[in-house]
This record gives structure tokens, sequence and C-alpha cells, in this order.
């Protein structure tokens, strides 16, 4: 099992499998260009080499979250800055349908302000 299999596995179900769902349609959004790595022992996603976002958990809110690199660029209420110069996360409530089709659309946002 390679270190972000790792990272998966130590989370509890069903979250574990909601996460994995998300990261499945990331990594296929644009299966050329974005990669996944394990930087701070997170799992993150990579646009052209580049920093794209990454998955995490908040204690403060409890919950999971997608934190976008050049966050501070995106303009949407959803998203939390609380601090971050570069990042706004996205929490993820997994009582609600994972809002998918709005991440991706984030994603897209997002490479247009990543210099390649």
């Amino acid at each position: 099992m390679n270190p972000i299999q790792e990272y998966f596995y130590r989370i509890e179900e069903p979250d574990r499998s909601t996460l994995l769902f998300l990261r499945k349609k990331i990594l296929e959004s644009d299966s050329e260009n974005i990669t996944e790595t394990l930087s701070f022992g997170l799992p993150f996603f990579k646009y052209k080499k580049k920093m794209l976002c990454y998955l995490y958990y908040s204690k403060k809110y409890k919950k999971h979250y997608v934190s976008f690199y050049h966050g501070d660029r995106l303009d949407h209420p959803e998203l939390l800055q609380e601090g971050r110069k570069k990042f706004k996360i996205l929490l993820i409530d997994m009582e609600k349908d994972l809002p998918v089709e709005f991440i991706l659309r984030l994603i897209n946002e997002v490479k247009q302000f990543i210099r390649v």
C-alpha cells in the first residue's frame, strides 16, 4: 500500500468512501494534467506539477475539507479563508450530497491562476 492509500485507510467509513470518490473525480477531471502526491502527510493534487488543492480534516469544525490554492482569488461565500493567505477551504458536510460539480468548477477556476 502506498502512502496516499495509507492516508485514506486511516479515515473511518463512511467518510473514507466519500473522500476516495472525490479523489477519483478530481483525478479524472483532467487526467493528463492533474496528478496526486503526498505532501506534509496530506494528499495534494497538482496541476502541471503546480499546487492545486488538498484534502484535510478540520478539528475546529470536525469536518473534512478541500483547500484550494489561489483560494484568495475565488469569490464564493461557501469558501472560508480564516486568516489563510493563499488558501480557502470548502467544508464537506458528510450528511449532505457531495458537491462534486461545484468542487470541479472551483478547481477549473484555480487552474486559470496557475502559471505553467
